[in-house]
């Protein structure tokens, strides 16, 4: 099917772009279903159209890697890496940067959290094992990242997720299958109260990923992140708050 971008194309209207304005120029929030084929139309029709200074991605830095290697694919869009590597191929500038933990900062920030939060030692416990089973994904990604430079092979180190619904659907098809995944996941957590250790970790990934874009935005004029769209509301929160 031949892609065709307009402004009322339902995969780049709505609620999923938000464009905040900082003391040197704007950072650009992208939100994004995982491997969701609206998503991948999205942070490629938008970065075409509006190429930024630097592109910031909801992955862990050592993982950036494995994502360029999926981002070098000869097809558009690239056949693995979903929408993370999607928007490494979209952007022109080479200036991309990982924004999520595990890293340096990152681990410092939980356990600051953990300390201020005066946490349980079982939510401890918990959280470290998350922190745990988080570095060992990040590791694998960036050895698995280093091993396929060496080779032609960059095969997917994991599943991708399958939908109802393909890139070959028309765009209002595909809008709303992404929109249901996305009222799913809300109504999940609007019924379900998440584990503590499950808040603590979502809460520093929020602070962390704020505080990388802040940063960044000091030295480069446009950014555009692209992030899972249920960390939209709490980032624009956050950027706000500090008023950029």
């Amino acid at each position: 099917m031949t892609e065709k971008t307009t402004a009322t194309d339902p995969r780049v209207t709505g609620d999923h772009i938000r464009e905040l304005e900082t003391q040197t120029g704007r950072i650009t929030l992208i939100g994004v279903v995982h491997d969701h084929p609206a998503s991948k139309y999205r942070v490629r029709s938008y970065l075409t159209m509006n190429q930024p200074d630097l592109l910031a991605v909801e992955l862990p830095p050592l993982a950036l890697s494995l994502f360029r290697r999926y981002a070098d694919d000869t097809q558009t869009p690239p056949a693995y890496g979903g929408e993370m590597s999607s928007a490494i191929q979209a952007a022109e500038t080479t200036n991309v940067v990982g924004i999520d933990g595990p890293s340096c900062r990152f681990v410092y920030r939980l356990l600051r959290q953990l300390h201020e939060d005066r946490t349980s030692v079982g939510t401890t416990r918990n959280v470290l094992g998350n922190l745990f089973s988080m570095s060992k994904t990040t590791l694998r990604y960036a050895t698995y990242g280093l091993l396929t430079s060496q080779t032609a092979d960059s095969g997917p180190i994991e599943n991708q997720i399958s939908y109802e619904t393909t890139a070959d659907d028309d765009p209002t098809v595909q809008a709303a299958d992404e929109m249901r995944q996305i009222q799913r996941a809300q109504a999940v957590m609007n019924a379900l109260e998440p584990p503590r250790a499950a808040h603590v970790r979502d809460v520093t990934r929020d602070e962390h990923m704020a505080a990388r874009l802040m940063s960044l935005s000091k030295d480069a004029e446009s950014i555009v992140a692209v992030v899972g769209h249920g960390h939209l509301d709490a980032l624009t929160d956050r950027l706000q708050r500090e008023r950029l």
